[in-house]
């Protein structure tokens, strides 16, 4: 026996459904609005809701993660009387187990319902998530850093390959080590490939080795990165950086798991783990020619998009302390004291650098040689008090403008005036698409993934 919630709106179609699931021996209970329905939820746990599209007060699929995340963490059917694709498939994205349209929701629904009921008690029975997850140095507790550690536990549970974007210096290789430390590989090596310094004449043979002789200066054989690997985590930081030349070779490793080092004349196999990192969109290097699609598939089973640090300041007070904290023990110190207006000069910077550019900034801070027991907004490098100067005296429009000599004309921090040249065609194209999903990326060229993406990062809702 289950409980389920049915969240939906015509009362004839909602009794004939609780009837149906009362007879199968399911407790069932009714709401008709979203509002009476999280009330519901919060005061008894269900083990499914059975939720529709239009309700009075809301979209149903806007509200499935706040569903979900309620307590019992329930899983969702949706039904519908407006079945369409871009509905599916943004329920699927949500999180919800299935879709089904209501005329056929009678004849649907008890296979769906069993088979949900056995993935659920399945589900309840695996433990493979780590009861605490190993996170050194991944600093912060906003939501959106603790969607990316949910993810983290997610990929550390199995053996797929993952891909990890983000924008430079928002901690890819921090989270790749965080899936390796997870993971059932933990106690093997964590072997890094930094693509973007790879030698192209000497690729092969930092990856696969060497026999003796195998070129003028092979003086001996030696072991490629590929065979350091073996059994433990192969992480390929910036690997839109790698040569097409050599992409398809990588990629029958990643099919195969055999290598051939250079000058030998056999096969040998390495049991290894791809992690993956890029700063850049993987999706526009296949549309312009320089990274391979079928390699890009092959890396992406499994991807976390990590957020840039403006879009989570709410942890920059965390990451400070932090930063200062492991300041004073490399340089011997008493930890210092951290003022209020060094935290809101701080928190007023857009950082394009992300946390990287941050604890850089802090790093500084130590060299001054006025710095006493505590850590005062006067102690930051100048531009950071004058753009805090300019906002209060301008209220905020200083605050993305670059710190420039006088008589220069006055530009706009790049990163600042792309999200805002970003977020204004993304509002217009709405308009332009109706809302509609799927004639948005028709008319914009943007693939549905990276659309969706988008759509995420800036917080905009189509229908």
């Amino acid at each position: 026996m289950a409980k389920i919630l049915i969240i939906d709106d015509d009362r004839i179609l909602t009794a004939m459904l609780a009837e149906q699931l009362t007879a199968d021996g399911h407790e069932a209970a009714s709401a008709y609005s979203l509002r009476e329905g999280l009330t519901l939820l919060q005061r008894s746990p269900v083990d499914v809701v059975l939720l529709d599209v239009q309700l009075p007060d809301g979209n149903g699929l806007e509200h499935i993660p706040a569903i979900a995340a309620c307590q019992g963490c329930p899983e969702v059917i949706i039904i519908t009387g407006q079945g369409e694709a871009d509905g599916a498939e943004k329920a699927v994205l949500s999180g919800a187990w299935s879709y089904i349209e209501k005329p056929y929701v009678i004849r649907e629904l008890p296979l769906q319902l069993s088979r949900v009921l056995q993935y659920r008690r399945e589900k309840l029975k695996v433990s493979t998530v780590p009861v605490a997850l190993k996170r050194e140095r991944i600093v912060g507790n906003s939501p959106a850093i603790r969607r990316c550690l949910d993810q983290v536990a997610r990929a550390a549970a199995s053996d797929v390959s993952v891909l990890v974007s983000g924008a430079t210096g928002t901690g890819k290789e921090l989270f790749a080590r965080a899936i390796h430390d997870n993971s059932g590989r933990a106690g093997k090596n964590f072997v890094v490939v930094d693509c973007a310094a790879l030698p192209e004449t000497l690729i092969e043979s930092t990856l696969f080795g060497h026999v003796k002789g195998a070129f003028t200066s092979a003086d001996c054989s030696q072991d490629g990165l590929v065979k350091h690997a073996h059994l433990g985590t192969l992480f390929l930081d910036e690997v839109g950086e790698l040569p097409l030349a050599i992409q398809k070779t990588f990629l029958r490793l990643l099919q195969e798991h055999e290598y051939r080092p250079v000058g030998a004349t056999s096969h040998q196999y390495s049991d290894f783990r791809v992690v993956a990192a890029t700063n850049c969109n993987l999706e526009e290097c296949v549309a312009r020619g320089t990274f391979r699609e079928d390699l890009l598939f092959r890396l992406q089973a499994f991807v976390i998009d990590l957020p840039e640090l403006r879009f989570r300041k709410e942890d920059i007070p965390e990451l400070v302390l932090h930063c200062i904290a492991r300041l004073c023990q490399r340089y011997g110190m008493e930890i210092k004291g951290v003022a209020g207006d060094f935290i809101e000069a701080l928190t007023a910077c857009d950082w394009p650098g992300n946390v990287r550019e941050l604890y850089q900034t802090i790093e500084q801070v130590f060299t001054n040689p006025l710095l006493g027991p505590t850590c005062f907004a006067i102690h930051l490098p100048e531009k950071f008090r004058v753009q805090q100067a300019r906002a209060q005296v301008r209220g905020g429009a200083g605050t993305a403008a670059a710190v420039l000599r006088p008589g220069t004309v006055a530009l706009p921090n790049w990163a600042a005036y792309k999200n805002s040249c970003e977020l204004d065609y993304l509002r217009r194209l709405k308009a332009a698409a109706n809302g509609n999903v799927t004639e948005a990326a028709r008319l914009s060229g943007i693939s549905r993934t990276r659309l969706y993406q988008l759509l995420l990062k800036y917080s905009i809702e189509f229908s």
